[in-house]
């Protein structure tokens, strides 16, 4: 295809009238779709429904230690799902403490901890002048609410196709005590997929911080989600490599089986250090008297062990496969070469990362929204909804049926296109 910075006015112009009304078909077919968030499909939650039976009036609910799992007690969680979530997050069982349903209420905790009382015995955050933290940019939305909430100012830091660039971690953190906190996606990053290299690991592992209280908020959300079984991303532990590195307290290290079992009734999980343990039992002790132990039995008798989980992910897979492929086919074919526009194939998680000439992003989800499909608002990647190129979108393919996908993303492919020949016809 020509490339639409190569055109002249008048073929943009021409251009622009047939994508108006290619525009028009689409807004005339009174769509209702929605790609604004990587919520599982039906037929994904459906994939779980057998954890409803799994538990019964009849059944022994004792966990492996004899505890009676109806009742009080076990602040970190039964040993069998400290087991399965250990697994899963590559670390022993005794370096991870179980939570209720959410990681992302484990992090809005953690940073809240920090707050009101410290880390280690450093001065509690909140009774700080400044407390900044680094963005990893394009990132994830829920990440930023959080230090926006607690009114933590946000630095942003470039991704790279190895991770976040590193030289400006390094010189922030070494440089500015005020910097207590990075926020990272380290396998298929949300939104581009990208997954952290075995140098970018090491790397983090070896930061030496002006602060004694800063932190790695190392969120392994999509640790198991795979597209693909024969080209999978692998990204080195990061616990194992602190402790290598003499920096064993520095990482807290986020999982849950949110996108694996059903989202809001899963079981989270923080990973970190002996330390960094003992002081968040000294807090939950206040907080709780444990999570939901029927719930975290529920999960270890349905999927067993961690082979359990990537069978049972592959099930997942099965169905996102098809609509990541469909979406980038699309993407591929509608916009290879026109320069108006560039993406990533993803190995893996829930996002595709679109960017879009810059000024677009805007008026391209304004458009798509106009037509009846509702996408992630344009800026939510990146700190404070601000994207300094207003370039960067993010594609949910998980949630609509493969028809109702391919329909959206081909009007999308038509709101970029428009977008992008207004923006030159502008600049002409």
């Amino acid at each position: 295809m020509k490339s639409y910075k190569s055109m002249s006015k008048e073929e943009l112009e021409t251009l622009k009238s047939e994508l108006e009304k290619e525009y028009n078909d689409f807004k005339a077919q009174g769509l209702k779709l929605d790609m604004s968030r990587g919520k599982p499909s039906e037929e994904q939650l459906d994939l779980s429904m057998e954890m409803m039976d799994i538990l019964s009036s009849h059944d022994d609910l004792r966990c492996s230690t004899g505890v009676d799992c109806r009742n009080y007690g076990v602040l970190d969680g039964i040993p069998e799902a400290k087991e399965l979530l250990g697994a899963m997050c590559e670390v022993d069982a005794d370096k991870i403490i179980i939570y209720g349903n959410s990681s992302l209420n484990v992090m809005y905790d953690t940073v809240a901890r920090a707050m009101t009382h410290g880390v280690l015995g450093s001065t509690p955050w909140g009774k700080l002048d400044k407390v900044k933290f680094l963005c990893p940019v394009p990132g994830y939305d829920r990440h930023f609410a959080i230090t926006e909430f607690f009114g933590i100012e946000m630095i942003n830091i470039p991704m790279t196709m190895e991770g976040p660039d590193m030289d400006l971690v390094e010189k922030y953190v070494s440089e500015d005590p005020a910097v207590k906190g990075i926020w990272c996606v380290p396998k298929y990053s949300n939104p581009q997929g990208i997954s952290y290299s075995d140098e970018t690991v090491r790397r983090f592992a070896r930061l030496k911080p002006a602060a004694k209280d800063f932190r790695l908020f190392w969120d392994n959300a999509y640790s198991v989600h795979h597209l693909y079984d024969d080209d999978q991303d692998v990204v080195l532990e990061i616990l194992e490599e602190c402790e290598k590195a003499g920096n064993p307290d520095m990482v807290y290290k986020f999982t849950s089986t949110s996108k694996i079992s059903f989202p809001g009734s899963g079981i989270a999980a923080i990973a970190t250090s002996k330390n960094n343990l003992e002081e968040i039992k000294k807090q939950l002790f206040i907080q709780t008297i444990g999570h939901d132990k029927l719930n975290q039995l529920r999960h270890v008798r349905f999927f067993k062990d961690i082979d359990g989980i990537h069978a049972h992910m592959r099930k997942h897979a099965a169905i996102l496969r098809p609509k990541f492929e469909a979406v980038i086919d699309i993407l591929e074919t509608e916009l290879g070469g026109l320069e108006i526009g560039s993406w990533i194939k993803p190995k893996g998680g829930y996002f595709i990362s679109f960017d879009s000439m810059d000024g677009c992003a805007k008026a391209i989800v304004a458009k798509a929204k106009e037509a009846g499909v509702v996408m992630t608002g344009a800026g939510a990647t990146y700190p404070y909804g601000k994207d300094p190129h207003d370039s960067n979108i993010r594609i949910a393919p998980s949630f609509p049926t493969l028809d109702e996908l391919k329909l959206a993303a081909k009007l999308f492919t038509v709101c970029v296109k428009l977008v992008s020949v207004e923006k030159l016809l502008e600049q002409a």
